[in-house]
């Protein structure tokens, strides 16, 4: 089966500071048709937003699909609070590359 890579279908994807203990990623849509077809897939998951992480699904802390939003969401927990020794985003909104590599069934 052919696929599209998640860039190519989301308007937005982001990252954002959720606290000083967990960073939100964002996956938003532009189009309904676009946004059901990804939900319906089964490919953007609690479970695949670990694997592109490299964490325990437990480490996803939240996971839901916002249909008035036309997004996706989920919080993962920080290796270091926000702000601590060591910590290299403050604002975690330099966290959603890992997203950049989920791919979605897509036949025309």
């Amino acid at each position: 089966m052919k696929t599209k890579n998640i860039c190519d279908l989301a308007r937005t994807i982001r990252s954002k500071n959720a606290g000083s203990f967990m960073i939100t990623l964002e996956i938003i849509f532009a189009d309904r048709g676009v946004y059901e077809r990804v939900k319906r897939s089964g490919a953007v998951t609690q479970k695949a937003i670990a694997d592109v992480y490299g964490l325990p699904e437990e480490k996803i802390l939240d996971f839901m699909f916002f249909d008035p939003g036309m997004g996706i969401k989920a919080n993962i927990k920080r290796k270091t609070p926000s702000g601590g020794p060591g910590e290299t985003d403050v604002y975690g909104c330099q966290q959603y590359a890992p997203l950049f590599s989920l791919e979605v069934p897509w036949e025309e």
